[in-house]
């Protein structure tokens, strides 16, 4: 008896869907970190010299974001 190797078109059908979901998702994250990467790095430029500590704090969080978006957006290109 032959065996069927299209097996569930239906199946297929709703993981392509899901995975569209998910890298529209993913996407929408990558730009939302990306925009709130830029409010940080924006502070930095208000902050006075003597907020050296304070200066430090909003690098990290920019490189932080940086970080994630780059991870976000790798997850959205593996969701295919």
């Amino acid at each position: 008896m032959p065996v069927n190797t299209d097996a569930h078109p239906q199946e297929d059908k709703v993981r392509t869907t899901m995975s569209d979901t998910i890298r529209a998702e993913l996407s929408a994250a990558a730009e939302a970190l990306e925009r709130y990467r830029l409010r940080v790095s924006g502070l930095v430029d208000t902050v006075g010299p003597d907020n050296e500590d304070l200066v430090s704090a909003l690098y990290e969080a920019e490189r932080a974001l940086l970080g994630a978006q780059r991870l976000v957006a790798r997850a959205g290109k593996m969701a295919r």
